[in-house]
């Protein structure tokens, strides 16, 4: 499977934030079907002395259709987040997109209602900066 173009850089600024990469990429199976999320990372949280564990999948938006590429990064999403919830609840998911993807495309009301409606998580990242500006629950 073909990494994202981001691959790397959404990596390293996972690691500067502190995140333990733990799978790359993390492998699923439900029944039959096999997935593969970008990233699977860990981080200690010392006030729980527990570990927050997620999945990220990571999207680049470069097609000149921004709507094109938001219709496979939302069914990804919600696929992947299916199969987590059954096989691996304890992992949120994330979407990581690039910061002027947000900027511009996730400002529209329809990708902003489309993010509310299915409760897409992201994580906003700086491709040149290699760091992520905004976490978005």
């Amino acid at each position: 499977m073909a990494k994202d173009r981001f691959h790397d850089v959404v990596k390293t600024a996972l690691t500067k934030d502190k995140w333990i990469i733990t799978q790359d990429p993390l492998g699923l199976k439900y029944g039959k079907v096999d997935f593969q999320i970008d990233l699977g990372a860990e981080k200690l949280l010392a006030a729980e002395r527990a570990n927050e564990k997620i999945a990220v999948e990571i999207k680049s938006f470069l097609n000149p259709s921004a709507i094109t590429d938001f219709y496979a990064a939302l069914g990804q999403f919600l696929s992947y987040r299916l199969a987590l919830e059954t096989i691996d609840p304890e992992r949120t998911l994330y979407l990581a997109v690039p910061l002027e993807s947000y900027q511009t495309f996730f400002q529209l009301d329809f990708t902003q209602t489309a993010i509310q409606k299915y409760q897409v998580l992201l994580i906003v990242y700086d491709p040149v900066q290699e760091i992520i500006t905004q976490w978005i629950n």
